[in-house]
């Protein structure tokens, strides 16, 4: 099985913490999202993982560091690591193209700002599943159109009318990706776009037109990475699930002084706690400093400081200082203190 994962965006609504850091590779509860995103699909197949092909933008902003990162996230599954590079956003069905040379056999494409809860068996027996969640307000999604047999007969983007209630979630199950890739192919040599971009719909649809049968696997949760508040509500439901499943959250090389932790949180290695309240539902990065604060519902990268604040809902990114009681500030572009 292979997992191929278009991750070539700029992820501008996360700003500014996707300015200087891939949005994939920004951690939700102590873990970067598209690692949590590949290791919590790779448990859901239960089975070997052979390749998994990451698709990059610009390596200017994409660069040597995230592609060996990466690298070991797939070592660390027993599996190739393939870089393609994106270089236009033209779209998800070019996305996936730029990844041709892995295309081929059982697949599972995985767009990275997204992660999930599930637990099913994936029906083998179609050409391809597509995953999906209910939703109350269907109207504001893609979702699948299904048949008596419960076969998938059509993608609608954010229908007028009722279609389903099941949203596709941009996690797609191939017996042979090579289908897919084919009917991609038609459609770049078609020209086919949307708003100047080629959709994995257009691919799909196509193989559907050939009689190919897709069906739904549906996830018990949903979580989106898309802006700041969306993120940390995921980094909150994320802590909870890995506190259910008994999960380690806090490293052993960790001080703390007069401070209480209202578990759950997660506490990297090198974290300094002072004369603080953290949490419930913290992510604290590694070699951070937290000191007369109050804390939840948050998420602090590494190599930071916060003093003398009360924070609530707050993202906090990598090497910063911050003290409730500033006089003078310096804040580059997109910073917001609400």
């Amino acid at each position: 099985m292979k997992i191929i994962v278009p991750m070539a965006g700029r992820g501008s609504r996360l700003r500014p913490h996707s300015l200087t850091v891939p949005k994939p590779l920004i951690p939700v509860a102590g873990l970067p999202i598209v690692h949590r995103l590949v290791k919590d699909i790779a448990a859901l197949l239960d089975e070997p993982i052979s390749e998994v092909a990451f698709v990059l933008g610009d390596p200017a902003f994409f660069g040597q560091e995230v592609v060996e990162a990466l690298e070991v996230l797939a070592q660390g599954l027993g599996a190739k690591a393939s870089i393609y590079r994106q270089l236009q956003p033209k779209g998800t069905g070019h996305a996936i193209m730029c990844a041709e040379p892995s295309l081929s056999g059982p697949a599972v494409v995985a767009y990275a700002d997204t992660l999930i809860r599930a637990s099913f068996d994936l029906d083998r027996t179609a050409d391809s599943v597509i995953w999906t969640k209910k939703v109350e307000d269907p109207q504001a999604y893609g979702v699948v159109a299904l048949n008596d047999q419960g076969h998938i007969t059509d993608l609608v983007e954010k229908p007028e009318e009722f279609v389903s209630d099941q949203a596709v979630i941009g996690i797609y199950y191939f017996k042979d990706i090579g289908l897919l890739k084919k009917e991609l192919q038609s459609v770049l040599d078609q020209g086919l776009t949307h708003g100047g971009e080629y959709q994995i719909n257009d691919g799909i649809k196509g193989m559907m037109a050939k009689g190919k049968i897709f069906k739904t696997s549906t996830v018990d949760h949903w979580m989106d990475c898309g802006n700041k508040d969306i993120t940390v509500k995921t980094n909150t439901q994320m802590l909870g699930f890995l506190q259910q499943d008994g999960a380690r959250l806090r490293a052993e090389n960790v001080v703390i002084e007069n401070t209480e932790i209202v578990e759950p949180c997660f506490i990297a290695e090198g974290v300094i706690l002072k004369d603080s309240t953290v949490g419930p539902f913290v992510s604290i990065g590694p070699n951070t400093i937290i000191d007369n604060t109050e804390i939840s519902h948050s998420i602090v990268q590494g190599n930071s400081t916060v003093r003398n604040a009360k924070l609530k809902e707050a993202m906090i990114g990598n090497h910063v200082t911050y003290d409730g009681n500033f006089t003078k500030v310096s804040l580059g572009d997109y910073t917001q203190l609400i």
